[in-house]
């Protein structure tokens, strides 16, 4: 049950949503368990984002959360990949993007918890 939600200050168009949609799909796959089959993403756009002080270059701000325990090492692989991704389709810098991780035994699902 993995979410991946960003928040971007630069506009996504629709072309760019479905090659991260897809793309984050095939990287969810580098945490044990998870896939995309269960894979949930949201993308906010245009947000308000200062880094450093500064909001004049392109933003990241990107939240993973997974149903059951962390895994450190697979994390850090996605953060290299979320990374890459960011930086191929909408020309974010590594350096300019934020990831951070949720891990939860407490997930709900059609009407009830796992």
């Amino acid at each position: 049950m993995p979410f991946i939600n960003s928040k971007v200050t630069v506009k996504i168009s629709e072309e760019q949503e479905k090659e991260l949609k897809s793309r984050l799909g095939q990287a969810i796959a580098m945490v044990p368990g998870k896939s995309e089959s269960w894979l949930m993403t949201g993308f906010e756009d245009g947000y308000h984002l200062y880094f450093r002080g500064d909001n004049s270059e392109p933003i990241a701000f990107v939240e993973v959360s997974v149903f059951g325990s962390s895994d450190k090492n697979a994390f850090s692989k996605l953060t290299g990949e979320i990374c890459k991704i960011f930086g191929e389709v909408l020309g974010i810098a590594a350096d300019h993007i934020y990831v951070k991780y949720s891990a939860t035994t407490d997930w709900g699902w059609n009407g009830s918890n796992f």
